[in-house]
């Protein structure tokens, strides 16, 4: 069985009247449901930013790993503009 606990939060006028619009327009049962389900979202998305950041930091520590074994190539940013451009070309059509 899942405990509650009681939490009292401080916010912004605008902030407290968009919850209880909400409520009143019959959208959720009460401010604790508007109040659960933010968290809910806000819980995703930093999960998700998160895992990116860990993917991120994947990339670098290859990135690094390539550079330490000697596996890297000259600067020659009109080949990567152009490689950008077939990929960006590729996704339009």
């Amino acid at each position: 069985m899942t405990t509650i606990e009681r939490l009292t939060v401080t916010m912004p006028k605008e902030m407290a009247a968009t919850l209880k619009s909400a409520v009143e327009m019959g959208d959720y049962a009460s401010t604790s449901e508007v109040v659960r389900e933010a968290l809910r979202d806000w819980s995703f998305k930093r999960q998700l930013m998160l895992d990116q950041l860990t993917a991120l930091k994947q990339d670098i520590d290859e990135g690094l790993a390539d550079v330490a074994a000697g596996r890297t190539r000259e600067f020659d940013a009109q080949r990567i503009a152009e490689r950008g451009r077939k990929l960006l070309a590729a996704r339009s059509t």
